[in-house]
């Protein structure tokens, strides 16, 4: 489960050999999806999403923010199945379930354009707490490194579907930008550490618990 006021790394990726993001509709499709079915419920501080895997890392909204936005489901009517929830367990699981009904809606909608059927993305997506604050520049360098790592592109300033061009853009965002910018100290050095070359071999097996 999510739990309420906790950090994570959310990842997920597409059965066997198949990819989940086909055109750049697919992409802005599923960034829709995201904004309808988990933005109200979590702070979003980076994504990368390549054609056959995503990455999130989002912080999920603390139990008295969650009571709250839950008390009143008008706010949220574009939500479907939105339910009044209350306990700890309960929010976590509703979450989790929000993150369910992503990846349901999007495979039925990318099913129906390509004539496909069955499921699309691996059957349990992946979470990992990330306790420490020290680790969290380190984390937005490897979701926004990844598209370099996996030979999708040369430059990951380049790449057109992470959050990078976001963060350091004055445009409305739900990304938590300012957070974001606060951890690097400065736009500028997030710029700075984003052109150097980063190792996500070394990244990775860092411990983000």
């Amino acid at each position: 489960m999510l739990i309420p006021g906790k950090y994570y790394h959310i990842y997920n990726r597409a059965n066997g050999d198949e990819n989940l993001f086909r055109t750049d509709e697919n992409f802005r499709f599923f960034l829709e999806k995201y904004k309808l079915y988990i933005s109200p419920w979590v702070d979003t501080f980076a994504y990368c999403l390549m054609p056959n895997h995503f990455h999130f890392f989002v912080k999920v909204k603390n139990i008295e923010e969650l009571k709250k936005l839950t008390s009143s489901s008008s706010n949220f009517s574009k939500v479907p199945n939105f339910g009044k929830v209350g306990s700890e367990e309960e929010l976590s699981l509703f979450i989790s379930k929000q993150f369910s009904k992503l990846f349901s809606s999007y495979t039925q909608a990318l099913n129906k354009q390509i004539d496909r059927t069955g499921s699309l993305f691996q059957k349990n997506f992946r979470r990992k707490e990330v306790s420490h604050i020290k680790y969290f520049q380190n984390l937005i360098l490897y979701i926004h490194s990844n598209p370099v790592y996996h030979g999708f592109t040369s430059e990951l300033r380049s790449w057109p579907h992470s959050s990078y061009h976001t963060i350091i853009s004055s445009s409305p965002t739900l990304l938590n930008r300012e957070v974001v910018i606060e951890w690097f100290d400065s736009i500028q050095n997030f710029e700075y550490c984003h052109q150097q070359t980063v190792d996500l071999r070394s990244i990775n097996e860092l411990s983000f618990d």
